[in-house]
C-alpha cells in the first residue's frame, strides 16, 4: 500500500546535560573507518496508544524527555561527523525528531507490507545525510497506532549497537533506573589507520534498480529446510540461519540460471559479531562496528552449509588479532575480484542475521512492539534475517535487482516454503 504522510512538526533534541570536555572528540575505530556511510534502521509499531490528542502529547513528551536523557549516555550520537570522517565532534548539537501524520490505519501498513513504502516512516533516506548520526520519526496513524522510525549511522554503530541504544532509550522512558554503563572503547581496541585513498563503498548499490521483498518462513518450514541440508551433508543439523542462507542462495542461482552462464563466480558472505571472539571477550553493550565477514566461494564439490560453517569458524580470536593489527577485511573481496573480475561475472550474496538479537524489547511504557520492520535496504544482493514477532519462524528481507527479483519471487520451490502473505 502506498503511504500518504504529512509532516506535523520538526525539532532538534539535545542531551539533557552537556558532554564533558574530555569526551568532546570521539575517534572512529579502524572498523568504523572501513564501514560505508549509511543508516541502520527499523520502524517499531505500537497499536492504539495515540487515540486522543491528550495521549499523543503525553507520549511525545515521554519520548522526547527520555531521548534527551539517553543522549547523555550515547553522547556521540548527538554530535556531528567531522569532514575528515575520522572522528565525531561531540558538540551536543542534537538529533532531528520529526512528527508525521500517516493517512491510513496501522494495519494497512503491516498487513500489506511494501518495504519501499516503509522507508517513508524513517527520518532520513538510508543513504542520505552524512554528518548527522541519529534521527527519529514519530509516525501517528489514523487509528491511533504509532510507528517509531529510527536511523542510526552505520559509520559508528553495528546492529547490536543499534539495539543497545534503542532499548536503553526505551528503558529510560518506562522508568528503568538500573542502567548498564556503555563501553565506547572500539578505537582503543581497533586503532584508526591511515587509509588515504580508500573509500568504503558498497559496489552493489544501485538504488534505482533494486527491490526489497519480505519472505516469511514459518517455524515448521524452517525445520524442514534444516533437515534437508543436514541429510545432504551428513552432519549435525545446521542452524536456522545456515540452512536458510544455503536455501536462499540455491533458489537465487537457480532462478537467475547461473549454471547456464559460463565464467560466473558466486560469493556468499555472512556478517559475524566479533565481541565474543576478542581476547578477552567484549560485553554485548560495547558500542561501535564490532563485526567482520565470513566469505566463501560455493563449490559444486562441497556442501554449502559445511563451507559456510567452516568459514564462520575462521573468524576467531586469531583473526580478530589480525584486525587489530590493521588487516582490512574488505581485502578478501578485492582478492576475489582481482583473481576473477577480469574474466568472470561475479554474483555476490550477503547475509546479515538479527535473529536472537533483542529486536522486540523496546517497551517505552506501553508494551512491546507488535512488529519491528526493516524496509527497502537499497543494497543489491543482500538478505537480512529477523525473528518473526510471534516466535514462529524467520523473516527474510531480500534485496535484488528488480529483474532478478521477478524470477526469484516466482521460484516454485521457494514459494513452497514461504508463508502466504497475510497480516501480523
Amino acid at each position: 500500500m502506498k503511504l500518504d504522510v504529512e509532516v506535523v512538526s520538526e525539532e532538534i533534541l539535545k542531551p539533557s546535560s552537556p558532554t564533558p570536555d574530555r569526551l568532546r572528540r570521539y575517534r572512529l575505530s579502524f572498523l568504523d573507518q572501513l564501514t560505508p556511510l549509511l543508516y541502520n534502521h527499523l520502524v517499531y509499531f505500537y497499536p492504539k496508544i495515540c487515540d486522543t490528542e491528550a495521549n499523543k502529547i503525553t507520549i511525545l513528551d515521554r519520548l522526547k524527555h527520555s531521548m534527551s536523557n539517553a543522549l547523555t549516555y550515547f553522547y556521540p550520537l548527538a554530535g556531528r561527523m567531522m569532514e575528515d570522517r575520522l572522528s565525531i565532534d561531540c558538540n551536543d548539537e542534537g538529533i532531528p525528531f520529526v512528527e508525521v501524520r500517516v493517512k491510513c490505519k496501522l494495519s494497512d501498513a503491516t498487513n500489506n507490507v511494501v518495504p519501499k513504502e516503509l522507508n517513508i516512516l524513517l527520518p532520513f533516506e538510508i543513504h542520505g545525510h552524512k554528518e548527522i548520526l541519529l534521527g527519529i520519526q514519530f509516525n501517528v496513524f489514523d487509528c491511533g497506532g504509532i510507528g517509531i522510525g529510527v536511523c542510526v549511522s552505520h559509520k559508528i554503530s553495528d546492529a547490536l549497537s543499534f539495539f543497545t541504544f534503542v532499548n536503553m532509550w526505551a528503558g529510560i522512558a518506562h522508568g528503568e533506573t538500573k542502567l548498564i554503563a556503555r563501553s565506547f572503547e572500539s578505537a582503543t581496541l581497533f586503532p584508526p589507520r591511515d587509509l588515504s585513498g580508500y573509500t568504503p563503498i558498497i559496489s552493489q548499490l544501485k538504488k534505482e534498480h533494486v527491490l526489497t521483498k519480505r519472505f516469511v518462513f514459518g517455524a515448521t518450514k524452517v525445520e524442514e529446510i534444516r533437515r534437508k541440508y543436514a541429510e545432504n551433508c551428513n552432519q549435525t543439523c545446521p542452524t536456522r540461519v545456515e540452512a536458510l542462507s544455503a536455501f536462499i542462495w540455491e533458489r537465487l542461482v537457480t532462478a537467475i540460471s547461473v549454471s547456464s552462464r559460463p565464467n560466473t563466480v558466486c560469493i556468499i558472505s555472512h556478517l559475524v559479531n566479533i565481541r565474543a571472539r576478542t581476547e578477552p571477550p567484549l560485553p554485548i553493550s560495547s558500542f561501535g562496528n564490532l563485526y567482520s565477514f565470513a566469505i566463501i566461494i560455493p563449490s559444486v564439490n562441497s556442501n554449502t552449509v559445511t563451507q559456510m560453517r567452516d568459514s564462520i569458524k575462521t573468524v576467531n580470536k586469531e583473526y580478530v588479532k589480525k584486525l587489530q593489527d590493521g588487516f582490512n577485511h574488505y581485502d578478501k573481496y578485492k582478492e576475489i575480484i582481482t583473481r576473477y573480475g577480469g574474466k568472470c561475472e561475479i554474483v555476490p550474496l550477503g547475509f546479515t542475521s538479527l535473529c536472537r538479537f533483542p529486536l522486540y524489547e523496546a517497551d517505552f511504557g506501553w508494551g512491546k512492539p507488535i512488529w519491528a520492520a526493516s524496509g527497502d535496504r537499497e543494497i543489491k544482493n543482500t538478505t537480512v534475517f529477523m525473528d518473526a514477532v510471534n516466535g514462529d519462524g524467520i523473516e527474510a528481507w531480500v534485496t535484488l535487482d528488480e529483474e532478478e527479483m521477478k524470477k526469484f519471487d516466482t521460484d516454485e520451490e521457494l514459494l513452497a516454503y514461504v508463508n502466504a502473505p497475510k497480516g501480523l
